[in-house]
């Protein structure tokens, strides 16, 4: 068996050649160069211990990816083909399909990446979602804006990592807004989502499904709003939910529910956002059948010392599950201890001052990706982060407070002019 991995991260946090070792024809490997780079990784000048790396520098040429890939599945007689990041999911669906490999096919991820058939699908199961619509001209969003009020938000049909994402919340910025959105005689737009604004806190739940079933699972609590990365200076802290609190179990038996109505692969790792409104309702933003982004994979595996991308790429492949053989049938892993994570957005001007590394036992990542006299843009996605850190403690609430300790470190250390 020959595994292809679309890689569109850094390789340091992602060693598939340790995760999939038993696999007899090795993994293949087609990286972006600018992820590597970006983390401040070095390039590597050989495979790099894997059967074959392809590093790539340009990930957004889908003409090249797709060639590429299919080329290199051929060469080497791939069995399995998969995909961690959310723009890739459609790519590798339709390369299983060419070659008639398992794994997630397109009518199968298309409900994970139509966010309006993935609202349809969830709402026929009677799970609540916000009111939506697919503005195909200026006027339609002034209609929807005059049925459901102000703040409006504004995103791609099959966007990620907040990228275009805008919530309008003025007349005088929807007209701002609408004007860039629709141009002058342009044709009706099919790939605009407006949405009712949900007030509340944004929760997360992260896991794995393996053979149908979700074995692994927790939720957690954004302490920001995702859409402010470009804007945002400050520490921003997001952390996992004590198993008593009363919401932690909703949350959960919510997203088991969303997924059954999604309809997902046999084995496939989640990450479902869910608003918690100030009347307690809970709300479905949106859900992803890929590995969460930032530096929640790394809270999973503090949570559970299993990582999330290795438990579901070997069960993709189908070798053995370790971490799964201790359970009775139907459990799913229990959490050992609470963990969050604490950024620092990239913003625009001169690094003159970067984090100490910290040096507390409880500190399971850390990573800074910026050196001082290094010149920066403005963050262009909701990951593109200055620096980052994994904690861990016992309970949330001494989480919380190691979190925002260290978050204060940072913002006084981070010097940009």
């Amino acid at each position: 068996m020959t595994a292809l991995v679309l890689h569109r991260f850094p390789l340091g946090p992602f060693p598939y050649d340790r995760w999939l070792a038993e696999l007899d024809g090795g993994v293949v490997l087609i990286a972006a160069r600018d992820r590597i780079e970006g983390a401040r990784e070095q390039v590597p000048a050989d495979d790099g211990g894997y059967r074959r790396l392809v590093v790539l520098d340009d990930f957004e040429d889908e003409e090249l990816l797709d060639r590429t890939a299919l080329e290199l599945a051929e060469e080497y007689r791939v069995t399995h083909v998969l995909a961690p990041h959310e723009a890739d999911l459609m790519r590798a669906a339709r390369l299983r399909e060419k070659l008639g490999l398992p794994g997630q096919r397109p009518d199968e991820v298309l409900p994970f990446r139509d966010k309006a058939l993935m609202k349809r699908r969830l709402e026929g199961a009677g799970i609540e979602v916000a009111p939506h619509a697919l503005p195909a001209t200026a006027d339609d969003a002034r209609d929807f804006a005059d049925e459901h009020g102000l703040p409006l938000v504004f995103k791609a049909r099959d966007g990620f990592g907040s990228i275009g994402l805008r919530i309008v919340r003025t007349p005088g910025e929807l007209e701002e807004y609408l004007a860039g959105a629709f141009a002058p005689g342009a044709a009706p737009r099919e790939d605009l989502l407006a949405e009712a604004y949900v007030p509340g806190r944004m929760c997360h739940v992260d896991g794995v499904v393996v053979g149908g079933r979700t074995v692994m699972a927790w939720p957690s609590q954004y302490q920001y709003e995702l859409s402010s990365f470009q804007a945002d200076p400050g520490a921003r802290v997001d952390l996992t939910l004590d198993p008593s609190d009363r919401l932690t179990p909703r949350l959960l038996e919510l997203a088991d529910g969303a997924l059954a109505a999604l309809g997902g692969p046999a084995d496939y790792a989640f990450h479902a956002e869910v608003f918690h409104t100030p009347d307690d309702r809970l709300v479905v933003c949106e859900v992803a059948s890929r590995p969460a982004g930032a530096r929640i994979r790394e809270v999973l595996d503090a949570v559970f010392e299993v990582h999330p991308v290795e438990l579901a790429v070997r069960a993709q492949t189908g070798l053995r599950l370790p971490a799964l053989a201790r359970l009775p049938d139907g459990a799913r892993l229990e959490p050992l201890r609470m963990a969050g994570q604490v950024l620092m957005m990239k913003r625009p001007g001169t690094v003159r001052g970067i984090p100490v590394t910290p040096e507390e036992p409880w500190v399971r990542y850390y990573g800074v990706y910026a050196e001082p006299g290094e010149v920066l843009g403005e963050a262009a996605l909701s990951s593109d982060f200055l620096a980052a850190a994994v904690l861990s403690a016992p309970t949330r609430q001494q989480c919380e407070r190691r979190l925002r300790a260290l978050g204060a470190r940072f913002e006084a250390e981070i010097v940009i002019d």
